[in-house]
């Protein structure tokens, strides 16, 4: 009997462990591992809060926020599905669309603002500003510009604004002399004495200002746009066109946020608690508080607007069209290459009409 009584309990017991794992393998299942390339940038906030808040798990989904130094860097994971969805600049956007059809699915900011070029107080270009008529607050003379070298990481935004800056002298990339370095690197040699401009995108360009570094020009007073852009890859958002949706809802609770409140306290520190705890960067009070303030942000309902290409060219398209042929003019794309992605065939809103409205 007392066998019997044994055997009756371990069975139970058993019984139990398999629905307790069956309950977990259920529970994690319901939750799709969504990996995503992201950059220490402004926009990666959107994702970093989400999964901070709980709001992934709310929509079905586990944020794997996937770091990355440069867009081109992303670019090269993304051939090995080490990514499905993200978060990167305009500029190597371009090349996501030519080389693997990636679709670009929205906007994240508008980061014009915050890709800047570089000059030291003792240059003689930080004296010469307003050379160019229409070109106000813009530093610097032709013969002041060439042949001198630039560091930049290229083929990334902070180079699309030292070519917006070349071009209104009209200067290209061949006049100078570039020097290839990821933003780190950038900032360590041009405080060591390397190079004459450093071409840094936002959070490097703060601590180039609280340097004392001058400010020769960045993408916006360059009378240029540059967004970043929700990025995904082709084969997967093909496939999950529901996931897809699912995330840009969660972005976009992200972005009503910051569109929202702004700058609060509040917000400045989970930006400073963000880049110390997703990518180990110290930042003060005043430098996270301007980079919510110099990064635009579009909400859902004028994303909608600015994606629509029904009556012809978006305002999105137009965008990476501009890019595209800086790019192609300064022989970084081929005339076929520029063929292929000029229309912006690759630029959907497909899934940007699928996302749940209203936005939480």
């Amino acid at each position: 009997m007392l066998n019997s009584m044994k055997t009756i309990i371990c069975g139970l017991l058993v019984s139990a462990m398999f629905c307790g794992f069956a309950a977990v393998n259920m529970a994690s299942a319901k939750d799709f591992k969504l990996n995503m390339c992201a950059m220490p940038e402004h926009e990666t906030f959107f994702p970093w809060y989400a999964k901070k808040m709980g709001w992934d798990k709310e929509a079905g989904l586990d944020f794997n926020i996937l770091y990355f130094e440069s867009g081109m860097q992303q670019l090269e994971a993304l051939p090995a599905k080490q990514w499905d969805v993200g978060l990167t600049g305009g500029v190597p956007y371009t090349f996501g669309a030519l080389r693997y059809g990636a679709y670009l699915l929205g906007i994240g900011n508008n980061e014009s603002f915050c890709n800047s070029v570089f000059a030291r107080p003792d240059s003689d270009v930080a004296s010469v500003k307003g050379s160019v008529a229409g070109y106000p607050e813009v530093y610097g003379k032709a013969d002041q510009i060439k042949k001198k070298v630039f560091l930049v990481t290229t083929v990334s935004s902070a180079h699309y604004a030292m070519s917006s800056y070349l071009n209104i002298f009209g200067l290209k990339d061949s006049d100078v002399i570039v020097k290839q370095m990821d933003q780190a690197s950038i900032m360590a040699a041009f405080q060591s004495g390397v190079g004459d401009f450093a071409c840094l995108w936002a959070p490097y360009n703060y601590t180039a200002v609280e340097r004392g570094w001058v400010e020769v020009a960045n993408v916006d007073t360059s009378k240029r746009a540059l967004p970043i852009t929700f990025i995904g890859g082709k084969d997967f958002c093909d496939k999950n066109p529901e996931i897809v949706a699912k995330y840009l809802d969660v972005m976009f609770r992200g972005i009503k946020k910051i569109a929202t409140e702004g700058a609060t306290d509040e917000n400045v520190k989970l930006f400073q608690e963000m880049y110390l705890d997703w990518a180990g960067m110290e930042y003060t009070f005043e430098a996270a508080k301007k980079d919510i303030e110099m990064h635009p942000v579009i909400q859902y309902e004028e994303q909608l607007k600015i994606m629509d290409a029904s009556k012809g060219e978006s305002e999105v398209q137009r965008w990476e069209r501009l890019i595209a042929e800086f790019l192609h003019a300064n022989g970084r794309l081929t005339d076929a290459e520029f063929d292929k992605i000029k229309g912006g065939e690759c630029i959907t809103d497909k899934y940007l009409k699928m996302v749940k409205t209203p936005i939480k």
